[in-house]
């Protein structure tokens, strides 16, 4: 039989002697700000530590990279207190779309239920994690972290951007309620199957965004019942899309070597928006006997832009 070690927790004092000069900026570190990213569920990317937001001040201040929401991340190597619990509350009353993050060592039930109730009472675009961080070893293993969620936003997972509500909860056409069932399909299948790509709530509309791990840029999934066509683009929006474009087309005939499908280029001189697409033509995306085609077409493609695309954004200036 194997032999198995025993788990050892290991006290936060033991490995940072200092919150501001220690645990922060392990905590910034590209690793563990994905680790913290996949306990919540949120692609993030760094902006700053110890960065002034407005007349405020976050620990580690990161975007989602989904829709470029701000998420504020505050650190404790104690039990919780009113001190963060009142900055937290600062940054909420100051800014109109965040998420917060409160990580500690132990959360009071005071500061447990104080964080539960600001997630039902504030308003959507608002919302509030409480982790707990633990250490632990094997042995004479590395040490291990592990985040605990102890709260989290009532339907987190659901929350979305104010245009996106205004269709969800405005009267639905009989073609948006399709892309909406649809949609939510293919995250059930891409939650059962794929490795690479969080699924995302459906919504009714003709596409579905996926994070690809930077701002300005999304995996768009797409549905075009007008033209019989379905689609993935890489989007890319802001104010350096045209330069961003120009740098990945530099590497066009690389890229393509790695794939099987056919990548369409597209600047759009005109537009703030550049795309690099895949498509597929003559699918009729309203009959449902063409779903499960499309569905497994759907993943196989959001993948591909992943795995084409994802460090090479990273790496762009």
């Amino acid at each position: 039989m194997p032999t198995l070690g025993r788990l050892e927790k290991v006290e936060l004092r033991e490995i940072w002697g200092s919150e501001s000069q220690d645990f922060t900026p392990w905590l910034a570190l590209p690793e563990n700000i994905e680790l913290l990213g996949q306990t919540i569920g949120i692609e993030l990317e760094l902006e700053a530590k110890e960065k002034n937001v407005g007349q405020f001040k976050a620990d580690i201040l990161c975007k989602n990279t989904l829709d470029n929401s701000w998420i504020l991340i505050e650190n404790q190597l104690e039990r919780t207190d009113h001190t963060h619990l009142g900055q937290i509350l600062t940054y909420a009353a100051g800014l109109n779309a965040v998420t917060i993050v409160w990580i500690a060592q132990k959360f009071t039930d005071e500061h447990r239920s104080a964080i539960d109730w600001l997630n039902e009472k504030t308003d959507e675009q608002i919302n509030f994690f409480a982790l707990e961080i633990e250490l632990y070893k094997i042995g004479n293993s590395n040490i291990a972290p592990k985040f605990n969620i102890i709260c989290k936003p009532n339907d987190w997972h659901k929350t979305i951007s104010e245009a996106a509500r205004r269709i969800e909860y405005s009267e639905k056409s009989e073609l948006k309620l399709l892309q909406q069932e649809y949609w939510n399909k293919l995250g059930d299948y891409i939650r059962e199957n794929s490795k690479i790509i969080k699924p995302q709530k459906g919504l009714p509309q003709h596409w579905a965004n996926h994070a690809i791990g930077r701002t300005f840029f999304n995996n768009a999934a797409i549905v075009n019942s007008r033209e019989n066509k379905i689609g993935v683009y890489l989007s890319i929006t802001g104010n350096n899309s045209k330069s961003f474009f120009q740098q990945l087309l530099l590497q066009k005939t690389e890229i393509e070597k790695e794939t099987k499908f056919k990548l369409e280029w597209e600047e759009l001189p005109e537009a703030i928006e550049s795309r690099i697409k895949i498509i597929k033509d003559d699918i009729n995306p309203i009959d449902k006997d063409n779903w499960k085609t499309m569905i497994q077409w759907h993943k196989e493609a959001l993948e591909t832009i992943d795995l084409l695309f994802r460090k090479r954004i990273k790496e762009l200036k």
